[in-house]
């Protein structure tokens, strides 16, 4: 991060250094201090947005799920020239080895999951799909749980035509329900149609096989394109 030239200069925050390594730290949740950190080098591996990470049952496997920025240098000035290949990291802390699966080549990113399952093992991801970025024309669902050289995109929903939306969000049917299934939810998100001008809320049912659109409500007025957001329940807006 470079927050002097973002600040004074009007440039990027971030730097790129190709001689150096990318690096991932893994420290004990409850550790006391830094010295329980352990870093380890990932050649080629360059995250923004990670999407989930699980400790395996054997107890010497951490994994995370995350998009892989290529051409990282073009990353925020040239995003028409970035493309995102999300992955399965695995992590053998006994070893010390890392390995690395693409669940996909499409162009994916801003992906997100079943809040219920944030920092446990999950099956699906819902990811917005680049076309190229900063446009998000659709979105996908991943099940992670696939095997080697297995396409993992089991759901897709474009939007069409001059049509691109934001950052997906899922909200799950049953949220205190332990034993709902993890994509028995919704996935929303804001589309806006760039020759209409009309901006539509859009509702999808998550465990359809075309991520079905369930609902579409017609919005008095354009929300930005725009990603990092969350879904509130009216019943905890009224706590506020």
């Amino acid at each position: 991060m470079i927050p002097t030239e973002m600040i004074f200069g009007g440039g990027s925050p971030f730097g790129y250094d190709p001689n150096k390594v990318p690096r991932l730290g893994v420290i004990p949740r409850y550790a006391k201090d830094e010295s329980e950190m352990r870093w380890f080098n990932v050649p080629g591996f360059n995250i923004l947005h990670a999407i989930n990470a699980w400790d395996e049952d054997d107890g010497n496997t951490i994994v995370m799920v995350a998009p892989n920025v290529l051409s990282v240098e073009h990353a925020l000035e040239r995003l028409d020239l970035v493309h995102n290949l999300v992955e399965k990291v695995r992590i053998d802390l006994k070893t010390g080895i890392v390995t690395r699966k693409p669940m996909s080549a499409r162009n994916l990113d801003f992906g997100v999951i079943n809040q219920g399952y944030v920092g446990k093992k999950n099956k699906y991801v819902y990811a917005a799909v680049g076309d190229p970025l900063p446009k998000i024309s659709g979105v996908v669902k991943l099940d992670v749980s696939k095997g080697e050289r297995e396409e993992c995109i089991v759901a897709t929903r474009l939007y069409g035509g001059a049509c691109y939306g934001g950052e997906p969000i899922f909200v799950p049917k049953q949220p205190d329900n332990p034993e709902a299934e993890e994509d028995d939810g919704y996935v929303v998100s804001y589309v806006h149609d760039e020759k209409s001008g009309e901006s539509r809320f859009l509702v999808m049912d998550a465990k359809s096989a075309h991520l079905e659109i369930v609902a579409a409500v017609k919005l008095p007025r354009r929300v930005p394109y725009g990603f990092h957001g969350l879904f509130v329940r009216k019943n905890e807006l009224d706590k506020l």
